[in-house]
């Protein structure tokens, strides 16, 4: 670990390297998943407003996560700095327009049918909520580049749900497609902790805490799901509403095949 000019500190090339190429396989996995949708016809730009704005919003963070990691791991830290800020503001508007969507397709009746309605709209809260809290921790931390970076994947694997959602066989892991999901996403920290024991002989402490926060995350949506206050959530989100009719413990039908 080296000292920069601006008190910044940049990890060793071998660390530098495995951040940057998790960030390249994570963007190439978010984008082959919504283009194998498109292609396969199951996405259409027919969508409403509303979820063309989630997906720039979202994309547009894939697409931050990847640059600073170019920046960083290429030596430009003033402007990784710079373009920081942004990130930071650029939470807001993840969370704001997660919900809407979360909330809207509940509401049309429209959860993918491997996951329990109430289950969906719990757990994409949730991981919303827990990514936001290691982005910021991350962010607080920034000058400790180790806890940084780490605190950052352990975040961005969180928003990888979706992609590992369209890319694995999902109709053929119910009733465990979502647990199923997670374990996908896990993958990345995982490979940092082997990357870790592998370089320097020990694992870095913050993936212990990045990995603790995800398991907390999942066990809380686990309990919430099942429980009366998770049905609770779901019958006042959908109240009025097509969605309403949905059992919230019952995994939906099938959509009929063309």
């Amino acid at each position: 670990m080296v000292a920069t000019t601006d008190g910044l500190r940049v990890g060793s090339p071998r660390d530098e390297r495995f951040f940057v190429n998790s960030a390249i396989i994570m963007t190439v996995l978010v984008v082959a998943g919504f283009s194998i949708q498109f292609l396969m016809g199951r996405s259409t730009f027919a969508a409403p407003l509303y979820v063309h704005a989630h997906a720039v919003v979202f994309m547009g963070w894939v697409a931050l996560y990847l640059t600073q990691n170019i920046l960083a791991g290429t030596g430009r830290i003033a402007l990784h700095r710079r373009l920081g800020r942004l990130a930071a503001a650029w939470m807001v508007p993840m969370l704001v327009m997660g919900v809407v969507v979360t909330i809207a397709i509940a509401r049309r009746g429209q959860v993918p049918f491997f996951f329990r309605p109430v289950q969906f709209i719990v757990m994409d809260i949730l991981s919303l909520i827990t990514f936001i809290g290691l982005a910021a921790a991350a962010i607080r931390l920034r000058r400790s580049t180790d806890w940084h970076r780490r605190l950052h994947l352990c975040g961005m694997c969180l928003l990888m749900g979706p992609a590992f959602g369209r890319l694995l066989p999902m109709p053929l892991m119910i009733p465990w497609a979502w647990e199923a999901t997670m374990l996908a996403c896990l993958l990345f920290p995982l490979a940092g902790v082997l990357a870790d024991l592998w370089r320097d002989g020990r694992v870095h402490p913050a993936w212990g805490w990045g990995l603790g926060v995800i398991a907390v995350f999942v066990v809380v949506t686990e309990v919430i799901t099942y429980s009366p206050a998770g049905v609770a959530v779901y019958r006042v989100a959908t109240a009025g509403s097509p969605g309403a009719v949905v059992a919230p413990l019952e995994f939906p039908s099938p959509p009929p095949m063309p």
